[in-house]
C-alpha cells in the first residue's frame, strides 16, 4: 500500500508517516471528438511521444494531450483519495511566478492586481521551519511577495470572522427548527474542502442537508477581494488575480467549485491555491531565506487589529469552529455563559466530547471529528440514528489543519515533535473575539446590507452537490 502523509489529500501524496490510503488510478474518461465520416483512421506515435492522425488520404494531424482538470476531478466519483498523476494546470506556484512576470511587461490596462492571503496555519508552519516569530514571517513573508510583485498581503483570520459568526447563526437557527426538520442537526461543518468532497462523492443526498451551508475563510476571502476590496480600488472582479497559502492541497479544488466562478466576470473567487510548502520552494527557487528579508509593514485593510499586531482565534488550529459555536449557542439558546471549554477524548484525541448540563439534563452535546476513520464512524453513527451530537467539526486531517498536507516537513524533527511547534506558534497570537470586530461590524452593515440580507446569504454561504456515481470498473493499487 502506498503510503500518504498525515493528511488523506485528494491531490497530493508524499512519504511522511501518517494514516495509510488507498492509492486509486483516474478513471476520468476522456472525451474524444468525433469527425464527421465513417472513414478509419490509423494512430502513429512519433520518437518523441507525440500521438498524430493518420486519414485515409494520409494527411497527418497532432492529437492534444488529454488533460484532467480539478473541475472534472471535483464532477467524478472514480476517487476519494490522492491522486499524484492529476494534472493541475492553474494551481502551483509557478502560475503565480507566470502572472507576476506578464505583468512586467503588459500594457497597464492588462496588468493583475495581485493579491495573496495566507492562512495562520501556513504562517505558523513557516514561521518554525524559519524559526521566526509569527509576527516576524508575516512582515518578512508580506516583504518577499512584494518584490515579486504582488500588491497586497491579507490575513485570513480575518475572513474567518465571518465565517464563525455565520456558522454561529446558522447553528441556532437549525436548533430551533430541530422538531420540524429530521435533518437540521448534528450540524457538521463545512470549512474542510477534503471531508467535503468525500461527503458528496461518498455519502451525497443523504449527508448533504446537515453540512453546515458557510463559506470557509479561504472562500469568504474570496468574496471579499472580488467584490468589497475590487469595488475599493475601483477594479472588476476580473482585473484582480487572488491568490491564497494554504495548509492543505485539497483547497485547490475548493477554490475550482463552479460555485466559487463569477459567470458574469468570468473569474473565480480565488484564482490559485499555493500550499505552505510550495511557498518554501518559491523561496528557494528565488535563493531567498525568509530570515533574511527585510520586514515590511503589514497591509491593513483586511487586517483584525493594528498594523503591528496579529491576532487569532480560539478553539485550536482548526479555525475554532466548535468552540465559537458552543459559547455562541449556550448563551443564545439557554442564557448559559461559558467561559472555559471541557474536552472529553474518546477512542483518541482526534474524537472528542464536549457537553452542556443544567439539573442533570444534557443541553448541548458537540464533537471534533479529524481523519477519515473517525469521520466514517460518525457518518454511520448517523445513518443508523446513532448520533447523540448537535454539531461536530469534521476535519479530514488527523490533528486538523495544522497538520495538512500542503505542511513544510520539518527536517531531523518527528512529526508529532513538529507538529507540537507548530501548535505553539499557532497559539502564540491574541485571541480576538468575532463579535468585536469592528471592521467585520462595518463591512456587514455597509457592504453587505446587514447579517441577515440577501448579499451576505451570497457572499457567506454556499450549497453541495451530490456527485453521481460512475458505473465504469476501475481498479485499486495496493
Amino acid at each position: 500500500m502506498k503510503a500518504a502523509r498525515s493528511s488523506p489529500s485528494m491531490l497530493h501524496c508524499s512519504s511522511r508517516s501518517g494514516a495509510l490510503f488507498l492509492f486509486q488510478e483516474c478513471i476520468k474518461p476522456v472525451k474524444v471528438e468525433k469527425k464527421p465520416g465513417k472513414a478509419a483512421a490509423k494512430i502513429k506515435i512519433e520518437a518523441d511521444g507525440s500521438y498524430f492522425q493518420i486519414g485515409q488520404d494520409g494527411e497527418a494531424q497532432k492529437l492534444e494531450k488529454a488533460k484532467i482538470t480539478l473541475n472534472d476531478c471535483l464532477a467524478c466519483s472514480g476517487c476519494i483519495t490522492s491522486a499524484e498523476s492529476v494534472l493541475i494546470t492553474q494551481q502551483s506556484h509557478e502560475e503565480l511566478c507566470k502572472i507576476l512576470t506578464s505583468n512586467k511587461t503588459a500594457a497597464p490596462s492588462e496588468q493583475k492586481l495581485v493579491v495573496v492571503s495566507v492562512s495562520p496555519q501556513s504562517r505558523a508552519s513557516l514561521a518554525v521551519r524559519c524559526k521566526l516569530s509569527v509576527l516576524e514571517t508575516a512582515k518578512k513573508l508580506t516583504a518577499f511577495l512584494k518584490s515579486l510583485g504582488v500588491h497586497y498581503v491579507f490575513d485570513t483570520t480575518f475572513s474567518r470572522n465571518f465565517s464563525l459568526l455565520e456558522s454561529q447563526k446558522e447553528f441556532v437557527k437549525r436548533f430551533r427548527k430541530q422538531s420540524e426538520d429530521k435533518k437540521a442537526l448534528p450540524m457538521l461543518a463545512s470549512a474542510c474542502p477534503g471531508w467535503i468532497c468525500y461527503a458528496e462523492k461518498t455519502h451525497g443526498s443523504f449527508i448533504i442537508p446537515y453540512i453546515s451551508t458557510t463559506k470557509s475563510p479561504q472562500q469568504v476571502m474570496g468574496s471579499l477581494i472580488k467584490g468589497y476590496f475590487a469595488e475599493q480600488q475601483h477594479v472588476t472582479p476580473d482585473q484582480i488575480y487572488h491568490v491564497t497559502v494554504m495548509p492543505c492541497y485539497d483547497k485547490k479544488l475548493e477554490a475550482s467549485r463552479p460555485d466559487f466562478f463569477n459567470q458574469e466576470y468570468q473569474t473565480r473567487d480565488v484564482d490559485c491555491v499555493i500550499t505552505t510548502g510550495e511557498v518554501l520552494k518559491l523561496l528557494e527557487q528565488e535563493g531567498v531565506s525568509l530570515s533574511d528579508v527585510d520586514p515590511a509593514p503589514l497591509d491593513t485593510m483586511f487586517s483584525s487589529a493594528a498594523e503591528e499586531e496579529l491576532t487569532s482565534h480560539s478553539g485550536g488550529g482548526s479555525g475554532g469552529y466548535l468552540e465559537h459555536i458552543y459559547k455562541y449557542a449556550a448563551k443564545e439558546l439557554f442564557g448559559i455563559q461559558v467561559d472555559t471549554i471541557q474536552y472529553k477524548p474518546l477512542k483518541n484525541k482526534d474524537f472528542q466530547e464536549v457537553t452542556l448540563e443544567k439539573d442533570g439534563v444534557v443541553l448541548l452535546q458537540f464533537a471534533l471529528a479529524y481523519g477519515f476513520r473517525n469521520i466514517q464512524n460518525l457518518v454511520q453513527k448517523l445513518k443508523r440514528g446513532k448520533s447523540p451530537y448537535h454539531y461536530v467539526e469534521v476535519m479530514a486531517c488527523p490533528s486538523g489543519c495544522l497538520n495538512g498536507g500542503g505542511q513544510i516537513e520539518l527536517e531531523g524533527e518527528s512529526s508529532k515533535d513538529g507538529l507540537q511547534q507548530v501548535e505553539k506558534l499557532y497559539n502564540s497570537l491574541k485571541a480576538e473575539i468575532p463579535e468585536e470586530n469592528r471592521t467585520v461590524t462595518e463591512l456587514y452593515e455597509q457592504w453587505l446590507g446587514g447579517m441577515e440580507s440577501e448579499k451576505a446569504g451570497k457572499a457567506l454561504h454556499t450549497e453541495y452537490h451530490a456527485v453521481e456515481k460512475i458505473s465504469t470498473g476501475f481498479n485499486i493499487k495496493w
